[in-house]
């Protein structure tokens, strides 16, 4: 989710929470390296609004000294939880032995839960993947040292570390450690729409789905699954004259597709409010080529996107596109 959950994202899909609802919000992955250095208000990664609420940042490390000095200044910046992220297959993460890495490392990686639990006053979490070793008893044993060393809940994709986003994410996996843990597990991988995350539920047991880039094509996937848990519309949405008066979320493929560009065009008056046009741009752009699989022809959109020069052409761009119908896919592949 680096480039995709930052602040005007984070501000886009909670439009879409219900009214009553709450969940919590991660960051982009932050460097504990970088962090103690830091001016947060300057620094886009961790750009937040005044009014956001229940924010756990993703920090990256395995040392102790910076992963202390980075939480205290987390919560004083208005962390209620703090991820560790143990999920990236990047080579980067790799090579600095974080990441993913340390999944190779049960003994090391509680450590790396251990040292971030004594210096934390705010519950912490893990993310991680299904492992190298394609081994169930070595991640059971992972996960129960995780647990032991005092993490509050763990997140678990279900795809090792090479795969990155190839072939299918093993929900069973999900049952399995669910299983074997007395603290919560959260359930993420190839959860695209709202009956995908019903399907996990009931599938794994899990405690809660996580969504990542499903979540950023579809933002309003908040607002579906809580009219089927019956909480009332997103406060923002109720009234609003397209739509059905806000009275019920988009489900049909076209309701879907022109949401996308209200979605888009919110996303943008936010993205004006924090970055300069060469930053709001890039996010814009990024965001476009990472959930544009998903509308029928989101790849025209992103090329004429690409064309802009300002916001006033990025925003007449989105609204000549979304002129006409406009249909969304359910699912889509996300390998790339």
């Amino acid at each position: 989710m680096v480039g995709l959950s930052h602040v005007a994202s984070r501000l886009m899909v909670r439009r879409y929470l219900p009214e009553g609802a709450c969940t919590p919000w991660p960051t982009e992955m932050l460097s504990s390296w970088r962090l103690p250095k830091e001016n947060f208000a300057t620094t886009p990664e961790t750009y937040r609004s005044d009014d956001e609420s229940f924010l756990v940042p993703q920090i990256l490390g395995n040392e102790e000294r910076p992963i202390a000095e980075s939480v205290r200044k987390l919560v004083d910046w208005g962390a209620v939880g703090i991820d560790i992220n143990m999920g990236c297959p990047v080579r980067k993460a790799l090579r600095h032995n974080y990441g993913v890495a340390l999944m190779g490392d049960p003994d090391y990686a509680r450590e790396v839960v251990a040292m971030t639990v004594r210096n934390s006053d705010v519950p912490v979490s893990v993310k991680l993947r299904a492992g190298i070793q394609k081994d169930t008893e070595f991640l059971l044993k992972f996960t129960r040292g995780l647990e032991d060393a005092g993490a509050s809940w763990i997140t678990l994709h279900p795809r090792v570390g090479e795969q990155k986003r190839r072939g299918a994410a093993d929900w069973s996996q999900i049952r399995t450690v669910r299983e074997a843990l007395r603290i919560p597990v959260i359930g993420n991988g190839d959860v695209q729409c709202a009956d995908d995350v019903f399907a996990m539920l009931s599938e794994t047991g899990c405690d809660a789905v996580m969504v990542g880039r499903a979540l950023s094509a579809r933002p309003w996937l908040m607002w579906q699954i809580g009219e089927t848990l019956g909480f009332p519309a997103p406060p923002d949405l109720v009234g609003r004259p397209e739509a059905n008066g806000g009275r019920s979320a988009p489900r049909t493929p076209y309701e879907e597709g022109a949401e996308f560009g209200r979605a888009s065009l919110h996303m943008l008056e936010i993205l004006e409010r924090y970055f300069p046009f060469e930053g709001g741009y890039k996010r814009f752009l990024f965001h476009l080529r990472m959930t544009n699989g998903w509308l029928e022809f989101g790849h025209a959109l992103m090329a004429a996107c690409s064309r802009a020069k300002g916001y006033g052409d990025l925003r007449t761009t989105v609204l000549t596109f979304f002129e006409g119908p406009q249909k969304m896919y359910a699912r889509t592949n996300l390998r790339e």
